[in-house]
């Protein structure tokens, strides 16, 4: 059996330990990242949700770089909200801010009912470039 070839962003957060899993799997030359949250460094969440939002994308981005990624690699993307009407105005900036010329990833928004003490999530798949391809897009 294959050992899963586990990513860990440099200043991970106190959750993958507490909870038992890892920042992103890669396996072939794609990143399975795990869903990302605002969460402080020692695990809690931000209570501002604007800056929570930020902080999950922001966390997402150290695990994406971790692995040899970019936001330009994800391919898919699953958000969890758990108030989706009243959110999505705020999730939208931050993720224009982001990814703001087409073409998008994939995209599936859910909302659910609990998140940890968390109301925002953001999952990806990616695909991670070879040497070749980063040397040609610098």
């Amino acid at each position: 059996m294959t050992k899963r070839n586990a990513i860990f962003p440099a200043d991970r957060h106190a959750l993958y330990e507490e909870h038992g899993y890892s920042a992103a799997i890669r396996s072939g030359d794609l990143l399975f990242v795990s869903g990302q949250v605002g969460s402080r460094a020692d695990g809690s969440p931000e209570p501002d949700f604007e800056r929570q939002v930020q902080l999950a994308f922001d966390n997402l981005r150290a695990t994406l770089e971790a692995g040899g990624c970019t936001f330009d690699d994800i391919v898919d993307v699953t958000t969890f909200h758990t108030d989706p009407e009243n959110q999505f105005g705020t999730i939208m900036a931050v993720k224009n801010s982001i990814f703001n010329e087409a073409p998008y990833p994939n995209w599936t928004a859910i909302g659910v009912n609990w998140l940890a003490g968390f109301d925002f999530e953001i999952k990806v798949i990616a695909r991670v470039p070879d040497a070749a391809h980063r040397s040609q897009a610098a």
